[in-house]
């Protein structure tokens, strides 16, 4: 069992039924000692610090008990360590968890991280910010934003706060330029996902095809999205064969650069970060080790 540190955030998802340490306890071995540490988050960007100083502490793993939100904090802290993050699902998506079939269930995952599988994913970065599942600008960006004002969390509010919005937001025409492809790519952009993993979360699949470990991230423009396209996008999201409907278009890249006609919200692993009118998106391959 390898020497774990747990970055507890105690907001996370929609529902907090399990005493978490409690559970810890029972799993890796009564009340605390050396082989397991149980730190809860008190701020924002906390995890990032408290994960960076248990890497220091020679923790060979340190899980992120929480959401994406929660998992990205902890992953950015332990770029260029030793330690491997590890991952207690707790979020409203759990996109990571999913896409590395990390057990949802608290104890299954507990269990899993006694005895884990070590190996190395790619870490994507947009205008310098590290991302492990998905990054992107337009509609997903804008709704992030609202969800994350909504007060409550989970699948419900996040398509309540979807379907409100879809009557706002407008596209706005951007040129994009893909290291993978000849030339300058002029477009209106409703959404432009950057994918490391397949999908967002709860089984949404927005780049079916990415895989973590291919040394590429997968990008995937709508356009626009008319009443009849969204029908498609959210059937084709559901079923994980987006790119089969033609309602999506696919490039894979290493290297991206993006400007926008007017400020467009973008998002890293579902954190809305504000507006910009430039970004610049890369690939690092096999940056982060994760235990799974």
């Amino acid at each position: 069992m390898p020497r774990t540190c747990f970055i507890l955030n105690p907001n996370a998802g929609p529902n907090r039924r399990h005493d978490l340490p409690a559970l810890i306890a029972r799993h890796f071995g009564g009340a605390g000692g050396p082989d397991y540490a149980v730190r809860p988050t008190q701020h924002a960007g906390h995890a990032v610090e408290l994960a960076r100083e248990a890497a220091q502490e020679g923790f060979r793993v340190v899980a992120a008990v929480g959401g994406d939100g929660t998992i990205n904090e902890v992953g950015r802290g332990l770029l260029g360590t030793a330690a491997a993050l590890g991952i207690v699902p707790q979020g409203s998506g759990n996109g990571l968890a999913r896409h590395l079939q990390v057990p949802l269930s608290v104890p299954a995952a507990l269990r899993r991280l006694r005895a884990p599988t070590f190996s190395r994913i790619d870490v994507g970065h947009i205008n310098g910010k590290p991302f492990f599942c998905t990054a992107g600008l337009g509609f997903d960006a804008h709704v992030s934003q609202h969800f994350a004002l909504a007060g409550t969390r989970g699948l419900l509010t996040y398509v309540r706060v979807a379907l409100l919005e879809y009557r706002r937001f407008r596209p706005v025409a951007v040129q994009a330029r893909f290291d993978s492809r000849p030339g300058l790519l002029e477009t209106d952009c409703y959404v432009l996902t950057f994918a490391n993993a397949s999908q967002y979360g709860n089984n949404a699949f927005i780049a079916p095809q990415a895989d973590l470990r291919d040394g590429l991230l997968d990008a995937c423009l709508i356009d626009a999205l008319p009443a009849v396209r969204a029908v498609r996008v959210s059937l084709g999201m559901a079923l994980g064969n987006l790119p089969a409907t033609k309602a999506a278009d696919y490039y894979q890249f290493k290297q991206a650069h993006v400007t926008a006609a007017a400020p467009l919200g973008y998002h890293a692993d579902g954190d809305y970060l504000g507006h910009a009118t430039k970004f610049d998106v890369s690939l690092s391959p096999a940056a982060l080790e994760v235990a799974v």
